[in-house]
């Protein structure tokens, strides 16, 4: 383990960004699959809801540990924007079929 006196400002920089992108990545990607589920899930509506809400919590959790175990911060952030477009176009064909 480095000493606090060796750690580069790449290296410190590396972590603020992680811990930005865990942050702001986990809550954008925990609303979309919120969203996203509470209008797939075959349950009542409020049901649903609060399943989706429920799960929202794990998908933050996961996102958080998606981000710091990837071996780099451009690794976490293709990996956060991927599944991020991939619950929106989700969202999107889904809204798109409650449409009249």
């Amino acid at each position: 383990m480095a000493s606090p006196a060796r750690i580069t400002p790449a290296e410190r920089a590396s972590v603020a960004g992680r811990i930005v992108l865990a942050a702001g990545g986990g809550y954008g990607v925990a609303a979309l699959a919120t969203a996203f589920l509470s209008l797939v899930l075959p349950l009542a509506r409020a049901e649903a809801v609060a399943a989706a809400t429920l799960l929202s919590f794990a998908v933050m959790a996961g996102i958080v540990v998606l981000v710091f175990a990837l071996r780099t911060l451009l690794r976490a952030t293709v990996a956060v924007a991927g599944l991020a477009g991939l619950l929106g176009l989700g969202l999107w064909l889904a809204m798109r079929g409650l449409a009249p």
